[in-house]
């Protein structure tokens, strides 16, 4: 079976200049010492466009995340997630639901996911959950996350020798071979994104560099350190679970 270690050590090798991406790490940890912003009343909800609801509202913002619900929403909710993370998965299968349907539905909360490149495997990950329409990410990335321990399956699987054989590649060739060895060219190809499509996005070098540049930028700019991270209007909450996570939108409004 593969280690651990030939996991982490392909991942290393994996990341090529122009990317220089650090490894950080997956995990439940402390909030941030900053609280979450507060107010005294609840917020009024916010009716949808006409014949809409705010979960059939998404875009990508300026800062490369996809957002779904009211873009003026008083409560803006963002997760720094990394696809391989899987505190991300149990987060997403803890709250999805509950956090589109009771929160993003008010039109008091926006949430607004941005890849953090936890390791090199959620570069491939990311390039492919990205591929389609703006409207499928969100919903492709939810279902990527309760598909995830598959992954980590078929890259034990594959054993040492196919793992060296892949760090040996060019750099080039490395994410899609990853991605095929993974199962995650095959994941995606099941839901919309083509195998040729997919060879196209997992060869975006200037993609792949922005998901790595934006990586370090939350790390400067929020002190992300880890995932999921999770920040209210600025602020930045730290890592925690939805039964923490859920009373920091209450007390900010949303109840």
């Amino acid at each position: 079976m593969l280690r651990k270690t030939a996991l982490r050590t392909l991942a290393l090798g994996m990341i090529a200049a122009p990317l220089a991406l650090g490894l950080a790490s997956c995990g439940k940890k402390e909030a941030g010492s900053t609280d979450a912003p507060k107010s005294e009343q609840a917020l009024p909800k916010v009716a949808p466009p006409a014949g809409k609801s705010w979960a059939d509202v998404v875009a990508k913002t300026p800062e490369g995340g996809y957002r779904i619900g009211n873009p003026e929403a008083p409560i803006k909710l963002v997760e720094y997630g990394a696809l391989s993370c899987s505190h991300c998965a149990e987060f997403a299968h803890e709250s999805f639901e509950k956090l589109r349907d009771d929160y993003v539905a008010s039109g008091r909360v926006s949430y607004e996911l941005r890849y953090f490149m936890l390791n090199a495997f959620d570069i491939p990950a990311s390039l492919l959950a990205t591929c389609g329409s703006t409207e499928a990410v969100l919903p492709l990335s939810e279902q990527f996350w309760a598909w995830q321990p598959n992954m980590f399956q078929n890259l034990q699987s594959a054993g040492d020798a196919r793992m060296k054989q892949i760090q040996d590649l060019p750099k080039d060739q490395q994410m899609q071979a990853i991605a095929e060895v993974g199962g995650m060219t095959e994941f995606f190809a099941s839901r919309g994104i083509s195998r040729d499509q997919a060879k196209v996005c997992l060869g975006d070098a200037a993609k792949a560099k922005a998901f790595a540049d934006q990586t370090q930028k939350a790390t400067t700019d929020f002190n992300v350190n880890g995932t999921p991270t999770f920040i209210i209007n600025g602020t930045t909450l730290g890592s925690m679970g939805w039964k923490e996570l859920e009373p920091k939108l209450q007390e900010a409004g949303a109840r």
